[in-house]
Order: structure tokens, then sequence, then C-alpha cells
């Protein structure tokens, strides 16, 4: 992990179409992170906010929620590039998602990137990024998701 990989421009980020983006810093889950995220979503489940019948449950500890983690893909990604010289990007959508793997709380995750396209729009271009966000000492990912942004110029 070098930091931030900083793409100039657009066209800079479009040549580095099949390349991987870069690894992101380990970053710890907390019990508070998943009882926010489920007052925001109304998502109390009680495989995520009650830790003693958690620790009695299938995964031995309370568990992230999967869109919890999905969502910490912006957060985890401005560690790993930046495109400069856009006016604005906009969350587009999402190919595929899939949640390999439970988050247990007090693990920690990190992301990594590939980009797998940039196309351009009349608005700009839509750019096809793919994240897996691992688990440290798991042999499988937590999350694997391709996101859609359009980026203008």
């Amino acid at each position: 992990m070098s930091g931030v990989r900083v793409f100039p421009d657009l066209g800079a980020f479009a040549g580095a179409v099949g390349e991987p983006l870069g690894t992101g810093e380990w970053h710890t889950i907390t019990q508070e992170q998943v009882d926010l995220f489920a007052d925001a979503t109304g998502d109390h489940q009680w495989i995520h906010v009650d830790v003693e019948r958690a620790r009695q449950g299938p995964f031995g500890a309370p568990v992230a929620h999967g869109y919890l983690t999905l969502s910490l893909i912006p957060q985890l990604g401005a560690e790993i590039y930046r495109v400069e010289g856009l006016r604005m990007g906009i969350n587009y959508g999402l190919n595929k998602v899939r949640f390999p793997q439970a988050v247990t709380v007090g693990s920690r995750i990190r992301a990594s990137a590939d980009l797998v396209s940039v196309t351009e729009t009349a608005q700009g271009a839509q750019a096809v990024v793919r994240w897996t966000l691992e688990i440290e000492g798991q042999a499988k990912p937590a999350c694997v998701a391709e996101t859609v942004a359009l980026l203008v110029p």
C-alpha cells in the first residue's frame, strides 16, 4: 500500500482500465458502527445488535450488516484512488454484489479495487470498479461488488 493513486484527469483514469487501482488500509468494524447502521436502516436483527445472544449464535459474535459493509466502499475507496478535474461523481448503481463471508464485530477489513471499464456518455463517463473487501485472516472476502459511477469532468 503506497497511498492514494491520483489520476490527473478522466482520460488518465480511462487509461487504467484492466489495472488494479490499489489496496487500502485495515479498518476495524465496531459495535457502535453496527448499532448506528441498525438505527439508520431499522434493521435491528439480533445477529447485529444483541451482543450476548449473538455470541451464542452461528457466528460467535455480532456481525455487521451486509449493506453496512457495502456502504463502506466510498470511505475505503477514498484511500485507494482519486480522479482530479471532475465536477462531480455520482453513484449510478451496482452491477453485482455478493457477501461471501460475514464480518464479525472487531474484525478488520480493507478494500482493493480494479478498474473494469470506462465508457463515455453524454454527461461524462461511466466507470465500473470491482471492489473486494477482505477480512483479515479469512480466506473468503466480506464483499465483492461492481460499482458504477457517473464521472462528470
